[in-house]
């Protein structure tokens, strides 16, 4: 770890000695993420899609990728979009739990280590300007700075930007998902050349992201790999998300 990243991991501890929080997965006092809900956490391995990351039975890549193939090069999610992930991250995103932004951080260095990919710079999915005035931060850049900062790449929170305000994702189809997010997106600075790591903090049918790596690569981006921290299976459906 480098001293950027130690010295923010170090402030968010500080505070939690000073405000003792409690677990956003099972809320028990006194840790932000305690140890059994990390050690309950259902990481998404086995036969994945090549493009997309979703299970499926044999290697390669899937038929939904073959029919339609998304905009960025490949899709991983570190976990399974179920307890006690979708409490965490729902504390994050509504109840203002922001410690669990680096506490997710930690835990997805090595997954994201072994995936070997060669990046350049971090960019988070922005938030439209009403829902960012609303929450007071984008709980997707909480996870991809400290992220950014342990494996020390660049962090761009102004990568990517939005154009106009969409409709939340949650409980649309995937059609519905696809046309919401349609020029939603337009690219900051510094991307051109660059191979740049996409992060959302959940992916349903992984429409967001594949809009905002198309308006990346037309900005110059030699490659743009995206990245959540949860995955919401089909089984699940996609009004959870």
């Amino acid at each position: 770890m480098n001293w950027k990243y130690s010295i923010y991991h170090s402030l968010w501890s500080t505070l939690d000695l000073l405000f003792p929080p409690t677990c956003g997965g099972c809320g028990k006092l006194g840790s932000c993420w305690c140890v059994e809900c990390q050690k309950r956490v259902n990481i998404l391995d086995g036969i994945l899609c090549e493009i997309c990351g979703l299970p499926q039975d044999e290697p390669g890549v899937c038929g939904t990728c073959l029919a339609e193939r998304p905009h960025f090069r490949a899709l991983r999610a570190w976990a399974v979009f179920s307890d006690p992930i979708q409490p965490a991250l729902h504390g994050l995103k509504y109840r203002r739990n922001v410690s669990m932004g680096g506490a997710f951080a930690s835990q997805m260095v090595p997954f994201v280590k072994s995936l070997n990919w060669q990046i350049d710079v971090v960019i988070p999915i922005p938030l439209g300007r009403k829902r960012y005035k609303e929450r007071g931060y984008n709980q997707v850049g909480m996870i991809a700075k400290p992220l950014a900062l342990a494996l020390d790449m660049r962090y761009a929170p102004k990568g990517l930007m939005r154009r106009k305000e969409t409709r939340s994702q949650v409980g649309l189809t995937k059609a519905e998902r696809k046309v919401n997010v349609q020029n939603a997106f337009q690219a900051g600075k510094g991307i051109n050349g660059k191979s740049v790591l996409i992060m959302d903090d959940v992916s349903t049918t992984g429409s967001t992201l594949s809009a905002g790596a198309e308006v990346l690569y037309s900005a110059g981006a030699r490659e743009v790999y995206a990245l959540t921290v949860a995955r919401a299976l089909p089984q699940h459906g996609l009004e959870h998300a």
